[in-house]
């Protein structure tokens, strides 16, 4: 089954997967989650999840490729995944 996640901008076939496993099908129910809790629910199933992920997932989100977040943005999710990084 094509997963339409997989049309979106930063969202291959692998992440539309691993998106589709926390239960997230659709770019509104990506939005309505929110990046960093997306990026969690990721992180729960699949320790290789990292901030090139986090960035994608917000990227998506926003509708522009990960390296056209803003430079606010990308502190916010740098902090955000340094956080999560050092509860483990």
């Amino acid at each position: 089954m094509q997963n339409e996640l997989s049309k979106e901008k930063n969202i291959g076939t692998v992440l539309a997967e691993k998106l589709r496993e926390v239960d997230i099908h659709s770019i509104e129910e990506l939005r309505a989650v929110g990046a960093e809790n997306a990026y969690l629910r990721i992180k729960a199933i699949d320790e290789t999840a990292c901030l090139h992920m986090l960035s994608a997932l917000e990227g998506a989100i926003e509708g522009v490729r990960k390296s056209e977040l803003s430079p606010e943005k990308k502190e916010e999710l740098r902090i955000f995944y340094n956080m999560e990084k050092k509860k483990q």
